[in-house]
């Protein structure tokens, strides 16, 4: 009996071209949305986000997730940048602050946590609602046991880009910028879902070529 691997425990089989393809064939786009200050919008700002949300959310006629990832934020290359800036002024004075500009830096974050938070829309498509094909036709379009060959994977993923533009436009109007994210931006978020700590230090796996589609 051959050991389990972390593959098995995983819902994806696949990640291409920007998509997630779960074990069931269907599809996940996901987007990198940016975020306003709410508290510092004027009354009649925060209404008007308000309404413009709500209309956002009754036009959709598929359901989203949304995921907030919060974790530590890294800042060991600005404490390098630091470091380097301080070896190299020439200035006595300058490199004293420098030096105490970076110490009270590391004292504030040893003290206190500072926490990023990433917000991302995860966008759904079935191969049932490919271009609304049922029973023997939809067979005919992806295989007999409902499984991509290249047409079909084309054809449902630029559904899915359809979404997710249609996503970006509502969110546009609410103030708010979304970005699908690339393949190997979706392997390094899986992968930091996974690895919290390595991740909060900036650790990353190299990506082996020939890995990712």
């Amino acid at each position: 009996m051959f050991p389990s691997t972390s593959q098995q425990f995983l819902e994806f089989k696949n990640i291409k071209d920007g998509a997630v393809i779960l074990k069931n064939n269907s599809l996940r786009g996901i987007l990198l949305v940016s975020s306003i200050n709410f508290e510092l919008k004027s009354e009649e700002e925060q209404k008007a986000i308000i309404y413009q949300f709500q209309s956002f959310l009754n036009s959709l006629d598929f359901s989203c997730q949304i995921l907030v990832q919060s974790r530590k934020l890294n800042i060991t290359g600005y404490f390098d940048q630091l470091k380097q800036l301080e070896e190299k002024q020439e200035n006595e004075l300058l490199k004293l602050q420098t030096a105490e500009y970076r110490k009270f830096i590391q004292d504030l974050i040893q003290k206190q946590e500072i926490m990023k938070k990433d917000f991302f829309i995860i966008v759904p498509f079935t191969l049932s609602e490919a271009a609304g094909l049922t029973g023997g036709l939809l067979k005919k379009t992806f295989g007999q046991d409902l499984s991509f060959n290249e047409e079909g994977f084309k054809r449902c993923r630029d559904q899915l880009w359809q979404r997710m533009e249609f996503v970006a436009v509502g969110l546009r109007r609410c103030g708010l910028t979304a970005v699908p994210l690339t393949t190997p931006e979706i392997i390094e978020l899986f992968w930091s879902l996974y690895h919290p700590k390595d991740s909060e230090r900036g650790y990353y796996p190299e990506i082996i070529p020939g890995l990712i589609e």
